[in-house]
């Protein structure tokens, strides 16, 4: 299929940022969700991008999950003219702030106190068996 310069740019440049990539099976779409291109021309793009092995293909409840390979990354920095030091989303390796939920440095951690429950026991012990009485006989 035969797809403009143009869109496959675009396709390209959002498949790069983003690192991965969804579309919905839907060949009649008029634009794609996220790239202001016909849904076709994003499922036929992606589609020869899997054929070459520049990215890898996950369907699943009629849409596909698309997800660029290492080749991929080099394909698509050579085709848009891109430095070496650009990586996706996807790659870029966040880093800990160090803190927990409540703002405290993550090994500050107050002490526990330790302390049995109310009579000192950790268990109920009964001297009594614990079961039916004695007395109870079923009948089936």
């Amino acid at each position: 299929m035969l797809i403009p310069k143009d869109n496959r740019k675009k396709i390209y440049q959002y498949l790069f940022q983003e690192g991965v990539l969804v579309a919905k099976k839907d060949f009649n779409l008029p634009k794609h969700g996220e790239i202001e291109v016909p849904n076709l021309h994003v499922l036929k793009a992606l589609q020869s991008l899997e054929s070459r092995g520049y990215v890898k293909s996950q369907f699943s409840w009629q849409y596909y999950y698309y997800s660029l390979t290492n080749e991929g990354i080099e394909y698509l920095r050579e085709y848009l003219h891109l430095p070496a030091d650009i990586v996706p989303r996807t790659f870029i390796k966040t880093t800990k702030t160090g803190l927990r939920p409540g703002g405290r440095p993550e090994g500050d951690r107050p002490p526990r106190e330790f302390r049995p429950r109310g009579d000192g026991e950790y268990r109920r012990r009964d001297d009594k068996k614990e079961g039916a009485a004695g007395d109870f006989k079923p009948e089936f």
